[in-house]
């Protein structure tokens, strides 16, 4: 069975059970600030387990997309470490427990997709005696193939929890250990876990106590690699038809064969994983950058290419694998299918830079040699191993290898001490947030008593919460949370703010700082009462800034007419990849792989302009899904939709899904101006803009900025630019010719400077005082003082600037280098004696120190220094 068949196989089995089958959650987690990424099939489904929210239906199915990089070290050295892997998963919220999940299993794994029975083994927690009579009086699974274990019991700190089951398939003894009592739990590799169910049946208190649930949950994961795996007597994971394919394309590419050599091996495994891994990140809307989930996909990224390079792989290598994963895993994963070219040019992009990075880094590490090499060390010390490959991605494997080759060794200890202390700081870094959704349970609120209506002015509290705690009352100064029986308020989302305003009740008022949605749907507003108080129950009054939500209107069809005009100035290629709709100003993030011409720039800012003197009426409607894609609506990056969407229409000019707020009429915007355009990542620009009062105040200031320089210029304003340049010019050629008269003066202190020149040994050395502005002008300085020794010496000269700066610069010539002079020495022993430090190259460098009064005990200490280096 291949892997996709597995899959299917998989879900319709469950929705036959009565499961409603979903589509695999992004692995961005929703709502969910302690999770950076999506690491278990249970995670996306976390509300439902805690009670809190409804589930769409008490039981679910899903294969969820999964990624862990906990272990990265360990992926392609093992059978089965995965970054990326899906997890088939069936889930009960208060519905079915113990005895249907076992005996689903069972069937599934012995009727559906025909394991042998012989071969399956069992695990339950000591005291689950039920879970051990359903296996074996049940299911007929003999006793010996059962066996209690500690361990199985599931628990993360408080809360839900409770024992488990796992099930095990014998391998085979081949694959075991020499010790006679090898079972299910031993290390070895003999009996592989396949699937594991959790029945959360109690409740884990702040004593140590457990209390049984009300409604208890199931929860089981099976891993599709491994399953297929098994189904497909693989030895490992990577064998499969669901990644095989990745490491036939990049043996052929490398012209390398698998499985026969081992390091080898390990490197294609790596591709292999790491390309499934790139793929399904950018296909869910994670982009590059140096922090979080951005830079959880770059360090994949980088680590796949580096093994590309150990293969001898040149160039662009990995881009054409997302071909092959789409091929695998589209037929699957919708997302990975539809984002197919686009994320081809992100990893192109990402590729082609870190190629250019991975040539400055070995070029680091050659110098670094050299260095060590000079001064007689054999060892390269671990914070610079650790420096390679935080900065320039180079696993301490490849530094060893290189520097192997020149002789040295690492420093193991150094480099981990380097990591561990780089975890730390990411440790505490991380805000630590409950990992329970902090919402209070509104489960007894029911769906026809919410109701959205912009226009609506009266309603009534059903609800005030206080992080995960529910109120009778909240009193002056509570920060809050309020959920009402009809809102007017517009929840943040799409990129759009949430409303604010004020909740005015009988004997209070509530000062809205920010509307929300749960993500069952429903809205909450937080904010903080500000006079008396406010209970459940209470009739209100509903004060939504209406000012402040007319201008984030404004700024949000603004946003829809640039995203259409960058499309047809830029091409179809450019998506949205994130975007910030406030009443101030609009941001706008795409995809486009080079910088926004000038006049590419003015091409967009005058289509938007146009459609906006065009006053045209928006149409907006809710239609299926399939009608908005008929109608050529634009789905946003990383949005979910339902089943019924709101299409937002300019007539002629943009189609999107949205469900945020928008003027009626094109003309209400009043004016549109782009104010930057930057790149923020790979592949990435970034557009802001204003709209309306914002960029009638901005033309405001910059004509009154022109006058008030055309004063200054002593000309009009038409004629300031002509004015300027003339300025500009004059002033361009006075710079010339004191930059003249300063060379002149250079090189007259240069012939003074080597006046008091010294012979150590046979090497002429000059150490002077000097004035200088900038350590510009006293790299300069001894450049000239070396032409006047005719190219071979050393000099060092020092310059105090101001009364607590000092700096040093040294040039040796190559010939004096050879002899074992280093500048970087010389220039370091001087700083240290004015309070400094430095160094550089062994032919040039500088340093500083904070003493000017020692300068000319500095210089004696640099001749000092040059004196032991020529004995």
């Amino acid at each position: 069975m291949k892997g996709n068949e597995l899959r299917q196989a998989y879900l319709q089995f469950f929705e036959s059970k009565g499961h409603l089958k979903l589509d695999s959650f992004s692995l961005i987690p929703e709502n969910d600030p302690s999770l950076l990424l999506i690491g278990a099939g249970m995670a996306p489904l976390k509300p439902f387990f805690t009670g809190k929210l409804v589930p769409p239906c008490h039981r679910i199915t899903t294969s969820q997309k999964c990624m862990r990089t906990g272990d990265l070290e360990n992926v392609g050295r093992t059978a089965r470490h995965h970054t990326f892997f899906e997890m088939l998963g069936n889930f009960s919220f208060g519905d079915y427990f113990k005895k249907e999940a076992i005996h689903w299993a069972w069937e599934f794994l012995t009727e559906v997709i025909k394991l042998d029975k012989n071969r399956l083994y069992v695990t339950v927690y000591p005291d689950d005696q039920e879970a051990y009579d359903t296996w074996h009086n049940d299911c007929g699974v003999e006793e010996s193939h059962i066996t209690r274990l500690e361990d199985n019991f599931w628990e993360i700190g408080e809360g839900p929890c409770g024992p488990d089951s796992e099930i095990f398939f014998d391998q085979g003894p081949e694959h075991g250990c020499d010790d006679p009592n090898c079972a299910p739990g031993c290390d070895c590799d003999r009996y592989l876990e396949i699937w594991n169910l959790v029945f959360t049946q109690f409740n884990k208190m702040p004593d140590g106590t457990y209390e049984p649930l009300q409604h208890k949950n199931i929860d089981t994961g099976a891993g599709l690699e491994r399953l297929a795996s098994v189904l497909q007597g693989c030895k490992t994971n990577f064998e499969t038809d669901l990644i095989f394919p990745i490491i036939e394309a990049t043996a052929k590419r490398a012209g390398v064969t698998y499985n026969e050599n081992p390091n080898t091996d390990v490197s294609l495994k790596v591709i292999a994983d790491h390309a499934r891994a790139v793929t399904a990140l950018i296909s869910d809307g994670v982009l590059p950058s140096n922090e979080g989930r951005g830079y959880v996909l770059r360090r994949i990224l980088r680590r796949a290419v580096r093994h590309g390079r150990l293969l001898g792989i040149e160039g662009i290598f990995l881009t054409p694998l997302v071909d092959v994963v789409v091929d695998i895993l589209g037929p699957g994963i919708k997302s990975i299918a539809e984002k197919q070219d686009f994320v081809k040019r992100v990893v192109q992009n990402e590729e082609e830079r870190f190629n250019q990075t991975l040539e400055q880094g070995l070029e680091l590490l050659n110098s670094l040699i050299d260095t060590l090499a000079a001064e007689k060390a054999t060892v390269v010390p671990g914070t610079e191993v650790f420096k390679l490959y935080d900065t320039y991605g180079f696993p301490w494997e490849l530094t060893e290898e290189i520097a192997s080759e020149r002789g040295f060794t690492i420093d193991h200890e150094g480099f981990e001490a380097a990591m561990k202390e780089q975890r730390e700081r990411a440790r505490e870094a991380r805000v630590k947030e409950d990992a329970k959704v902090a919402t209070p349970d509104i489960t007894f609120l029911k769906d026809e008593e919410l109701v959205e209506d912009e226009a609506e002015t009266a309603s009534s509290v059903l609800m005030l919460g206080k992080g995960s705690e529910r109120l009778q009352t909240a009193a002056d100064g509570d920060e809050i949370t309020v959920i009402v029986r009809t809102t007017p308020f517009h929840a943040e989302g799409g990129g759009q703010l949430g409303d604010t305003g004020f909740i005015v009740g009988p004997m209070g008022k509530v000062e809205v700082h920010n509307t929300k949605r749960l993500p069952e749907g429903t809205v909450y507003h937080i904010g903080t009462v500000v006079e008396g108080s406010i209970s459940e129950g209470d009739d209100v009054t509903l004060e939504v800034d209406t000012n402040r939500r007319a201008a984030m209107a404004r700024n949000h069809t603004a946003t829809h007419l640039l995203h259409a005009a960058l499309k047809k100035v830029l091409g179809e290629h450019v998506n949205q990849a994130g975007s910030l709709v406030t009443p101030d100003y609009l941001r706008f993030d795409f995809t486009h792989f080079s910088p926004v011409t000038q006049e590419e720039l003015d091409q967009i800012e005058a289509l938007v302009n146009e459609e906006i003197l065009k006053a045209t009426d928006l149409a907006i409607a809710e239609m299926s899904m399939d009608e908005a894609k008929a109608k050529g609506a634009m789905a946003l990056f990383g949005d979910k939709y339902g089943d019924v969407v709101r299409v937002v229409e300019v007539p002629g000019f943009s189609v999107e899904l949205c469900g945020g707020s928008h003027v009626g009429n094109t003309a209400f915007i009043s004016s549109f101006r782009l104010t930057s355009e930057a790149g923020i990542g790979s592949g990435v620009r970034r557009i802001e803009a204003i709209t309306g009062r914002a960029a009638l105040d901005a033309a405001k200031h910059d004509r009154l900025t022109i006058e008030r320089m055309a004063g200054e210029l002593k000309t009009k304003a038409p004629q300031v630019e002509e004015r300027l340049h003339q300025v500009l010019a004059e002033a361009k050629e006075t710079a010339k010719e004191l930059e003249q008269i300063r060379k002149e003066l250079s090189a007259a202190g240069a012939a003074d400077i080597i006046a008091g020149k010294v012979m150590i040994g046979d090497v002429t050395f000059v150490a002077a005082s000097v004035k200088a502005s900038s350590v510009d002008e006293l790299r300069d300085l001894a450049d000239m003082g070396l032409d006047k020794l005719d190219g071979s010496g050393v000099v060092l000269v020092g310059a105090a600037m101001g009364d607590d700066k000092v700096n040093f610069v040294c040039k040796v010539s190559k010939d004096v280098v050879a002899k074992g002079a280093k500048a970087g020495n010389i220039v370091k022993a001087a700083a240290q004696v004015a309070g400094g430090n430095g160094g550089g190259r062994p032919d040039m460098a500088q340093a500083g120190g904070k003493e000017p009064a020692k300068l000319m005990d500095a210089l004696k200490a640099g001749g000092e220094a040059l004196t032991s280096m020529l004995q």
